[in-house]
């Protein structure tokens, strides 16, 4: 049977807005109204996961998911950069911005790189390629972006090219051998 995989970004939050490195911060107020509307756009699920993070997991309750928390989806670990601004660590830090943002296997923040979050991510989409039904995923876009990478087999250079907004939706499917990208039509 094809496997059919929502994944889905939490709501958004203050660190969004703010263009901040998360915490495990909730999500705005309005957001939980938000996924409301986004949950009667999904199909019927026989599965849920999400990151063990505080605003996966209000959206996936705000979504009328019952997700079991998944250490492969977390957020990449910003270290001492978690809740700094980016434009604030542009004036203070510019090297190590730079640094990080071309040599994806760097972690000057001293927390994770995301090389790592893109090996974490494809080994649970390889551990997972045979499952059954429809799978909804709420976590983070910089876990949506690596499951992307990995589908397509892009370079990791192309992360930097994968917008994924709070509340935004992408669709995989899986035929037990290969992921594929899914992009479902809007009238049905």
């Amino acid at each position: 049977m094809k496997a059919h995989l929502s994944w889905v970004c939490h709501g958004p939050t203050e660190a969004n807005r703010n263009g901040r490195f998360p915490a495990d911060e909730p999500l705005e107020a309005k957001a939980a109204q938000q996924a409301r509307i986004l949950a009667e756009q999904l199909e019927t699920v026989d599965r849920a996961w999400s990151s063990p993070a505080l605003r996966a997991r209000q959206t996936a309750a705000a979504l009328g998911l019952d997700g079991v928390t998944e250490p492969a989806f977390r957020e990449c670990d910003y270290g001492r950069w978690q809740g700094k601004s980016i434009a604030d660590l542009n004036n203070s830090d510019p090297e190590a911005l730079a640094f990080w943002m071309l040599d994806l296997d760097a972690a000057p923040h001293g927390g994770e790189a995301l090389s790592a979050v893109f090996a974490r991510v494809g080994g649970w989409m390889k551990d997972h390629i045979g499952d059954s039904g429809h799978t909804v995923a709420v976590t983070h876009a910089t876990v949506i972006r690596a499951a992307i990478l990995h589908v397509l087999q892009a370079p990791p250079s192309a992360f930097w090219s994968i917008d994924v907004e709070p509340l935004g939706i992408v669709e995989m499917t899986s035929d037990g051998r290969r992921w594929q990208l899914r992009f479902p039509n809007v009238t049905r």
